[in-house]
C-alpha cells in the first residue's frame, strides 16, 4: 500500500516538473535543467532514490573541481558503445535538483522510465552534493577526479571538501567500487578511508609533463608535514608524488595514460595500460587535463565491466561539452570558448592555447555570480604572464572588468585592456576586431561562459546547450 502510493506520488512529482519544464522553456527562462526538479522534489523528496531503483544497469557517478562534464561525456559515450542507454545529466545540472530534472525529463507520465533494465545512470555530481546524491542513487561506481580551490566562500578550502568525502567513502560497502586520481595526493588519500574496491588512475606520460605551477594547492605530507617532491609534475599539484621523510607516495595505477602525442586543439592520441589490456585511442580535446579526463572516463569504464572497444569509441565520440573547447563559426570567424573557472583550470587553457602560434585575438570575461564565487582574488593566482607576446588584441567583460584588466596590466599581457562591462556588446566589439578568417578564443568564468554561449548560439544558428544536451 505505502510502496503503491509512492508510485502515484513520483507520477504526481514527474508531471509537474514536466509542467515547470515546459513553462520555463516557454517563458524563455532557461532550458528547464534545474526548476523541474525543483517542482518534482518538492511533492516527491524521495523521488531521486526512488527513480534510481528502476536503472536495470544501475549507476556511476563522477566528482571533481574540474572535468566532471567531460567525463561524463566520454563515460555515457562509452555506455551507449556497449549497447546501454545511458541516463545523463547532459546539461551540467549537478545538484539534487539537477538529477531530479533528468529523472523527470527521461520518465513517462506514470513515473516509470521506458526501457529501464538497459538503462545505466551516468551522474556528474557537484563535490559539495556528492555524499547526498551518492547515499540517494547508491552508484555501482563512484570516481573522484581531483580536487582545486574553487569557490572558497562557497566550499572552504580544499581540506574541507575532502574531510566530507573521507566520511562518504567510509560507509561504501563491497558492492561500490571507488575510482580514484593517483596523481592527486588528496584524492588519492581519500581511498584509505574506504574499505571497498579501488581503482587508481593516472598518468606516466612524461612527455606531458610541465613545471610547477604558482597555484599548486597540495605542498605538505599531511602524515608527517614535509615538502612533497614530484617528478615529474603535470599540471598543479598532480603528478607522480612522495614524501621523501616519511615514504608516503603515489598509489600503483591500474590505468594509465602511456604515452600522448598532442595535436594543438585538435585533440591527442593516447595509449593507455588497463585491466582489460593495452589499447591507443583518439580524444577530440585539447590539453593535459583532458588526457587526465579521459583515463577517469576509461577507468570508470573498466569498472562497470565494459568492454574494450566501447571504451575507445566512446572516446573517439566525445565531442567538446558547452562552453569547454566548444566552437562557433560567427560572421566569416571561429569562436572558441574555453571555461576557465579557477587557477588551476585557467593555467592549463592558456597552456594550451600558447601552442597556438599565431598572436591570440582574446575576450576575457569574469563575473562574481553564486557559481561563479562571490571572491574573484583567485585571479591573481592565474599564470597570465604566459600570454606575454602572443595577444594580437584583448578585450575584457563581466561584472568584474576592471579586476580583470588590472591583473592583466600587472602581468604584462596587455598595458591598456580595453574594457566593456556588457559581455554581448565586448563579444560584438571582439568579432568586428578579429580578421575574417582567424579565430577569436573567449575565456570566461561559468556564468559569464552561459550567457555568452547562449548569444555565440543564437549568432550562428546552433542550438542552445539545453537542446543539444538531449
Amino acid at each position: 500500500m505505502i510502496r503503491a502510493l509512492r508510485g502515484v506520488r513520483n507520477a504526481v512529482a514527474v508531471n509537474a516538473g514536466k509542467l515547470a519544464a515546459a513553462s520555463s522553456k516557454r517563458l524563455g527562462r532557461g532550458g528547464g535543467t534545474a526548476l523541474p526538479g525543483l517542482v518534482a522534489g518538492r511533492v516527491a523528496p524521495a523521488l531521486v532514490e526512488d527513480m534510481a531503483l528502476q536503472l536495470g544497469q544501475g549507476s556511476c557517478a563522477v566528482s571533481g573541481t574540474n572535468g566532471k562534464t567531460t567525463t561524463t561525456l566520454m563515460v555515457s559515450a562509452m555506455v551507449e558503445a556497449a549497447g546501454y542507454r545511458p541516463l545523463h545529466n547532459r546539461s551540467g545540472s549537478n545538484l539534487m535538483r539537477g538529477l531530479a530534472a533528468t529523472f523527470v525529463a527521461e520518465a513517462g507520465p506514470t513515473g516509470r522510465l521506458p526501457n529501464a533494465g538497459s538503462r545505466l545512470g551516468v551522474f556528474e555530481l557537484d563535490e559539495a552534493a556528492l555524499p547526498a546524491a551518492v547515499e540517494a542513487t547508491r552508484p555501482r561506481v563512484i570516481a573522484l577526479l581531483n580536487l582545486f580551490r574553487d569557490q572558497l566562500d562557497r566550499y572552504g578550502e580544499v581540506d574541507t571538501i575532502a574531510a566530507r568525502w573521507r566520511s562518504m567513502v567510509a560507509t561504501l560497502g563491497p558492492d561500490t567500487t571507488l575510482v580514484l586520481n593517483a596523481d592527486d595526493p588528496t584524492v588519492a588519500l581519500v581511498g584509505d578511508d574506504a574499505s571497498c574496491p579501488k581503482l587508481y588512475f593516472g598518468v606516466e606520460a612524461r612527455e606531458l609533463a610541465g613545471q610547477a605551477e604558482h597555484a599548486s594547492d597540495i605542498r605538505w605530507c599531511p602524515r608527517c608535514g614535509s615538502d612533497f617532491e614530484y617528478e615529474p609534475v603535470y599540471y598543479g599539484h598532480i603528478g607522480r608524488w612522495r614524501c621523501p621523510d616519511c615514504g608516503l607516495q603515489r598509489p600503483e595505477l591500474q590505468v594509465a595514460v602511456t604515452g600522448a602525442t598532442q595535436d594543438g586543439f585538435e585533440g591527442a592520441d593516447i595509449e593507455l595500460a588497463t585491466p582489460r589490456g593495452r589499447f591507443s585511442g583518439r580524444i577530440n580535446l585539447a590539453g593535459v587535463y583532458n588526457v587526465y579526463n579521459a583515463a577517469a572516463a576509461v577507468a570508470v569504464g573498466s569498472a562497470l565491466g565494459l568492454p574494450v572497444e566501447a571504451l575507445k569509441a566512446g572516446l573517439a565520440a566525445t565531442q567538446p561539452a558547452f562552453g569547454r573547447q566548444e566552437r562557433f563559426a560567427v560572421e566569416g570567424r571561429t569562436v572558441v570558448v574555453l571555461l576557465g573557472k579557477n587557477p588551476a583550470g585557467f593555467n592549463q587553457l592558456l597552456r594550451t592555447l600558447t601552442s597556438v602560434p599565431a598572436p591570440k585575438h582574446l575576450v576575457l570575461l569574469l563575473n562574481d555570480g553564486i557559481a561563479d564565487g562571490r571572491d574573484v582574488s583567485w585571479i591573481w593566482d592565474v599564470d597570465f604572464e604566459l600570454l606575454r607576446g602572443q595577444v594580437a588584441g584583448a578585450l575584457v567583460s563581466g561584472r568584474r572588468a576592471g579586476d580583470l584588466a588590472l591583473r592583466l596590466r600587472y602581468g604584462e599581457v596587455v598595458e591598456n585592456p580595453d574594457v566593456e562591462q556588457d559581455i554581448a556588446m565586448a563579444l560584438r566589439s571582439a568579432i568586428a576586431r578579429t580578421p575574417e578568417g582567424e579565430t577569436l578564443y573567449v575565456l570566461p568564468t561559468y556564468t559569464a561562459m552561459l550567457e555568452a554561449r547562449g548569444l555565440l548560439a543564437r549568432w550562428a544558428g546552433v542550438e542552445s546547450y539545453w537542446e543539444s544536451a538531449r
